[in-house]
C-alpha cells in the first residue's frame, strides 16, 4: 500500500470456529499498535496536540479498555487491573459511566507510560486465555468489532502523531521511510478521467453475513440517476491551480458555513502545506517535504473539498455513487492513499437498527452534524477497508486523511463517456490549467489544415526535413534488407514516405497508422496507385498505444518511420514512454527513423506557429469545431484568440487557445467556465539539440545509430537502433 508498512491484520475472523485463529489474529492486531508506537519517546505519548486528538499513551489504554470492559468484567473471577482506568480511558460510552473530559486527555501525565504497557499485557493475557477457552457465536461477533476498532485507533494514532509533530518547531519525523503518495508507475501522475455511469436502481450496503459495522447495514436499494466519476483523486497540481485561481477568496465557491469557517480560520492551503519561498512544502510522517504536483491532495476539509469541485465545475459524489463504482472496479486510489469526502450526510440507513447495550453507542449516536468519507487511506490498517465502508467527520475537520474524486450529473444520455474523446474532453477541460491533447486535432479537417500549415512560407520544419530526407535518403536505406516492412506512425497524408519508397525497392510492405480514418484510407489509396507493386496495410489507432500489427509480417525486418518532430508533442516522460512503445510494436532488432525540429531563435519559431495567413489559428480552433460537431458543443470560435508563445524553460513553443471573456460552455453534456483570458492549452512542440535528443532516447532504451542536421533552420533526422 502506498504509505506506511502495517502488518496484515484485516483479515476475517473466527470464521472457522477455531481458537487458534481467533488468538492468532489478536495477537497481530495488538503487536500492530505497539508498532506504531515504537518509533515515539514517552514525552511523545503524553502530549495532546488538539482537543480533536488524543495522546498515544491515551490511544494504547483505550484500546484495552475496551477489552477489558466489553469482554474480561463479564468473567467470572476477573479482577480489573485498576478500577480507575475505567475513568480515564472510557471515550464516550454514556452506559458505561463517566469519565475524563476529552480535551483534557493531555493532563493524564499519570499512570506512567510503563503502566500503561503492564495494563495491555494484563489484559492480553486474560483476553487470550479466554478465546482459548472458546466463544459463542456472540462473543465472536464482538471481538470481531473489538480488533476493527483497535485498527480504528492505529489510523488515529498516526493522525494524531502526525498533527502533534507538525506543531513542533523541530518538525520531526515520525517514520523517514514514510512512503509518499507517489502516482502508481503505470500512470505517472496522471489526472482523473470521468467515467460515465449509467444509474438505475442498485443497492448498496454490507450483506446480512460477515463482519461490518452496524452503521453499513442495512443492505437496501437506492435509486441513482446517471452520472460520470473521476476514476483518480484531485492532484495537488489540481489544487494548486485552485489556490493561484483565488480559491480560498472567493465566497461564490463555497457553502455559509465553510466560507464562514474560511474566514474565521484564515485557510488558504490544505492542512499540511508549508509555504518557503515560492514554493510549498507539505508537512507528513517523514517530517517536512517538498511538495510532489503529482500526488493526491489531502488533509482538505468537506468544505475544501466541496468548493473544490464547483470550481472545477463538478461535485462530489453521493455515498451511493460512490459505492457502486468501487464495486464494479472503475476507481483507481481507492483504499490506501486517502478517504474521500462524499456529498452525503452521516445519517442511518433504512430500517437501521443500533447494536444492544453499550457497543449500540459505537455509531448511532453520532449520526447529525457529520459527512460520509468513503475509500480509505495510507493510514488504514490492510485489510481494514471495504466498499461498504462509512467513515464519517464533522465538515470542518483537516487532520483526517482526507482527499477527493470529482463526480458530474450526466448532461446527455448520447455522449458515451468511456469513448476516449469525450473522456478525455471532460477531463481537460475540467483540469487545472485546461488541457486537450494534440492527437484530436487530425480529423478530416484538421489533417487538411495541417498539410496547408505545411504550405505556409512561415513553417520551416516540413520544408527543411523533406529536404534533409530528399538528400540523405539513399545514405538512410542503404542497409535495409530485402523484405523491410516500413512501419510509420502519424502517417497522416503520407507525403514523406513517398521519398523512402523512391529510394528503396526493398520495401515490400507499408504499414501507416493514423487516428484519422479519413485522412489514412485517402493516403493509403494514393499510395496504392502509385506503388502497386506495395502491399499498403492501414491501421486505424492511437500510436501513443501499443497498436498490434498484422501476424503475417511477424517474421520481417521492421522499421519504424517517425517523421515531423512529432515527438515534440510530448513531454519528456511521455517520449520516453512513446519511444519504448515503438520498442514494442516494432520488436527488439528493429531501428526507428525521427525527425525532430531543433532549438533556434524565438522569432523564426513564433512565425512558424502563428502565420500571417491564421492558418495555423484554424488549426487550432478546428479542435473546438470537432468537439462541436462530435460531443454536443456550444463554442463559440470567435470567442477564442490562438495563441503561440515559447517557452525557454521547457524548450518548447505552445499553442493555447485563450477566452476573450468569461463564459460558459457545454461539451459532452456537462457545463465549463472560462474566465476571461485564461488558456486552454492543446500544443507543445519541444525543440532540441541533438545531445539532448539523444539523452532522450537513451533514457527509453534506443541509441542514436545515425545522425543528420540540416542547415539553418535546423532540423534532424536520427537513426535509433
Amino acid at each position: 500500500m502506498d504509505g506506511h508498512t502495517y502488518p496484515i491484520t484485516g483479515a476475517t475472523v473466527c470464521t472457522q470456529h477455531s481458537e487458534t485463529i481467533c488468538s492468532q489474529r489478536y495477537r497481530a492486531v495488538r503487536a500492530a499498535t505497539l508498532s506504531l508506537a515504537a518509533p515515539l519517546s514517552a514525552e511523545d505519548m503524553v502530549v495532546q496536540s488538539m482537543p480533536d486528538a488524543s495522546p498515544a499513551k491515551w490511544h494504547l489504554g483505550h484500546t484495552t479498555w475496551f477489552f477489558e470492559t466489553f469482554f474480561l468484567k463479564a468473567t467470572p473471577g476477573y479482577i480489573p487491573f485498576d478500577p480507575q482506568y475505567g475513568y480515564l480511558f472510557n471515550s464516550y460510552y454514556e452506559a458505561i459511566g463517566s469519565r475524563q473530559p476529552r480535551a483534557q486527555r493531555g493532563l493524564l501525565t499519570r499512570p506512567p507510560l510503563a503502566d500503561v504497557l503492564t495494563y495491555r499485557q494484563h489484559v492480553d493475557t486474560h483476553m487470550l486465555r479466554l478465546i482459548e477457552q472458546g466463544l459463542s457465536c456472540d462473543v465472536r461477533d464482538l471481538l470481531e468489532l473489538g480488533l476493527a476498532h483497535e485498527e480504528q485507533h492505529q489510523e488515529l494514532l498516526l493522525m494524531d502523531i502526525q498533527h502533534l509533530f507538525s506543531l513542533s518547531p523541530l518538525a520531526p519525523a515520525y517514520d523517514p521511510a514514510f512512503k509518499p503518495d507517489a502516482p502508481k508507475p503505470e500512470a505517472p501522475g496522471a489526472p482523473g478521467r470521468y467515467v460515465s455511469r449509467p444509474g438505475g436502481l442498485v443497492e448498496i450496503g454490507a450483506e446480512a453475513e460477515g463482519f461490518a459495522f452496524d452503521n453499513e447495514r442495512p443492505r437496501h436499494k437506492t435509486w441513482l440517476e446517471p452520472h460520470a466519476i473521476s476514476d483518480r483523486l484531485v492532484r495537488n497540481a489540481d489544487w494548486l491551480a485552485f489556490m493561484a485561481d483565488g480559491g480560498y477568496s472567493r465566497p461564490e465557491l463555497w457553502l455559509s458555513d465553510g466560507w464562514a469557517t474560511v474566514q474565521a480560520s484564515g485557510w488558504t492551503a490544505p492542512f499540511y502545506w508549508r509555504q518557503a519561498g515560492e514554493d510549498w512544502q507539505i508537512f507528513d510522517l517523514r517530517g517536512l517535504q517538498p511538495l510532489n504536483p503529482d500526488a493526491p491532495v489531502t488533509h482538505v476539509s468537506f468544505y475544501e473539498a466541496d468548493a473544490f469541485a464547483r470550481w472545477a465545475g463538478g461535485r462530489l459524489p453521493t455515498e451511493a455513487e460512490w459505492e457502486a463504482a468501487a464495486r464494479d472496479g472503475v476507481l483507481h486510489q481507492v483504499e490506501d492513499v486517502a478517504w474521500q469526502w462524499t456529498a452525503s450526510a452521516y445519517l442511518a440507513y433504512p430500517g437501521f437498527q443500533p447494536g444492544a447495550g453499550a457497543v449500540g453507542e459505537y455509531n448511532g449516536k453520532f449520526m447529525s452534524g457529520q459527512m460520509v468519507l468513503r475509500g480509505g487511506s495510507a493510514f488504514t490498517p490492510q485489510g481494514h477497508s471495504r466498499p461498504t465502508y462509512r467513515n464519517f467527520f464533522a465538515p470542518d475537520k483537516r487532520w483526517v486523511r482526507a482527499g477527493l474524486r470529482l463526480a458530474r450529473d450526466a448532461g446527455s444520455a448520447t455522449i458515451n463517456l468511456d469513448d476516449g474523446f469525450a473522456a478525455d474532453v471532460v477531463a481537460g477541460l475540467s483540469a487545472r490549467p485546461k488541457s486537450l491533447s494534440p492527437k484530436y486535432f487530425y480529423d478530416a479537417a484538421g489533417s487538411d489544415l495541417f498539410e496547408a500549415i505545411c504550405r505556409t512560407p512561415e513553417y520551416y520544419p516540413t520544408r527543411t526535413e523533406t529536404r534533409l530526407l530528399s538528400d540523405i535518403a539513399g545514405e538512410l536505406v542503404a542497409d535495409w534488407p530485402n523484405d523491410t516492412v516500413l512501419v510509420e506512425f502519424g502517417s497522416g497524408a503520407s507525403d514523406k514516405t513517398r521519398l523512402l519508397l523512391d529510394a528503396s525497392a526493398r520495401i515490400a510492405t507499408y504499414v501507416p497508422i493514423d487516428i484519422s480514418p479519413d485522412a489514412l484510407n485517402a493516403a493509403a489509396a494514393r499510395l496504392k496507385t502509385a506503388y502497386p507493386a506495395l502491399s499498403v496495410l492501414p491501421v486505424v489507432g492511437d500510436f501513443t498505444q501499443n497498436v498490434h500489427l498484422p501476424d503475417a509480417l511477424r517474421d520481417q525486418p521492421r522499421i519504424g518511420f517517425f517523421p515531423g518532430s512529432t515527438i515534440g508533442n510530448f513531454t519528456p516522460d511521455e517520449s520516453r514512454r512513446l519511444l519504448r512503445t515503438f520498442r514494442t510494436v516494432l520488436g527488439a532488432d528493429a531501428r526507428l527513423i525521427v525527425g525532430a525540429d531543433m532549438v533556434k531563435d524565438e522569432a523564426t519559431l513564433h512565425a512558424a506557429y502563428d502565420d500571417t495567413g491564421g492558418v495555423t489559428a484554424a488549426f487550432n480552433k478546428n479542435l473546438l469545431t470537432r468537439i462541436n460537431r462530435e460531443l454536443g458543443g456550444n463554442f463559440d470560435l470567435d470567442a477564442f484568440d490562438h495563441l503561440a508563445v515559447w517557452n525557454a524553460a521547457q524548450s518548447r513553443i505552445e499553442m493555447h487557445l485563450v477566452s476573450r471573456h468569461d463564459q460558459i460552455v457545454t461539451a459532452a453534456g456537462h457545463r465549463f467556465a472560462f474566465k476571461a483570458s485564461e488558456r486552454l492549452h492543446t500544443e507543445n512542440s519541444h525543440k532540441f539539440t541533438p545531445e539532448s535528443f539523444a539523452a532522450l532516447c537513451e533514457g527509453a532504451g534506443w541509441q542514436v545509430a545515425k545522425s543528420w542536421i540540416s542547415p539553418d533552420p535546423a532540423f534532424g533526422i536520427f537513426v535509433l537502433a
